[in-house]
Order: C-alpha cells, then structure tokens, then sequence
C-alpha cells in the first residue's frame, strides 16, 4: 500500500485511481429510459447535456427512483461529485439525497446519508463532503412519487486510510 521513494510516501491502492474510484464500479438503477443506463453516470464525463448521450436517467413519474454504484468493496469515502443535467430541469434533482454503505437493503437506499442536494442552483457539479463514511455501496435516490433521476456523472473519492 505504501511505497517510500527517495523520503517520499506514495500510497497506491491496486487498481484504483485515487481521484475516482467510482470509474471501476458496476452501476445500476431502478430503471432505464431509453439508452441512459446506469454506466453512463460513471463513464469519467462531466458533460452535462443529457442530448449528448452521456447521462443516465429512470423512467418518468416513478416513486422514489435510485442509482447505485458497486465500488467492488468497501471504501473509506471522503466526497461524492454529483454532476446534474445542464440543457435542462436541474431542479428534478432537488431533495435526492446520497447514502453511503455496506447493506443491500431496500437496494442499498437504507444506508447511512452523506448529504441531501437541496439545489444545485445553476452549478452543474457539487461536490458533497461525507466525512469518512465507510461503504461499498454509492446511492443516489429521490424520495417521493412521479419523479425522475437523472446524472450526468458521480464521482467517488476516497481516503488515505482506505484498506489496500
């Protein structure tokens, strides 16, 4: 995990960037409008016109939609970027909240929440600070009914303390 070189620590987790561990997960979500499945919120694009093909997005008017992403095992998680739609409706992501964890309950929406988006206001990417929240699971979920959830890009970042 750690190599020292030259009086210099690098730490180097095995096949992960430090900057995005969400680039190696396996993305899901509750359902899939056309061809804006789940993969397409961690692909490494921040582009944020869904036009453009690189968004996902859940069928329309269902009750409390979700997107998750499988970091493959357990992270100690320090922020989540959450890039929103930008041609249009960046207010259907007002209220999604992000929870962090280990357990699949309720397919994964159960776990511990990291932040609230209460509105993005105009800025495409947010960045949400989750204190060192331990999980394996991302979930991105919008309570209520008739509802879409739509992202362009989720980012994960990780601690220095994350087992190797």
């Amino acid at each position: 995990c750690e190599v020292e070189v030259n009086g210099l620590i690098l730490i180097i987790l095995q096949g992960y960037p430090l900057s995005n561990v969400a680039l190696k997960g396996e993305a899901t979500q509750s359902s899939t409008l056309s061809f804006a499945t789940a993969s397409k919120a961690i692909d490494g694009r921040r582009i944020s016109f869904y036009s453009n093909g690189f968004c996902s997005h859940t069928a329309e008017d269902e009750t409390d939609p979700w997107w998750r992403v499988d970091l493959q095992r357990s992270f100690t998680i320090t922020a989540v970027k959450v890039t929103n739609r930008g041609d249009c409706c960046a207010e259907r992501l007002d209220g999604a909240e992000i929870r962090i964890g280990n357990s699949l309950e309720n397919n994964g929406n159960n776990n511990p929440r990291c932040g609230i988006i209460e509105s993005l206001d105009g800025t495409p990417t947010y960045t949400f600070q989750c204190n060192e929240m331990e999980g394996r699971y991302i979930n991105v979920i919008m309570p209520g009914s008739q509802k879409i959830l739509t992202l362009c890009e989720v980012e994960v970042k990780i601690g220095l303390n994350s087992p190797c």
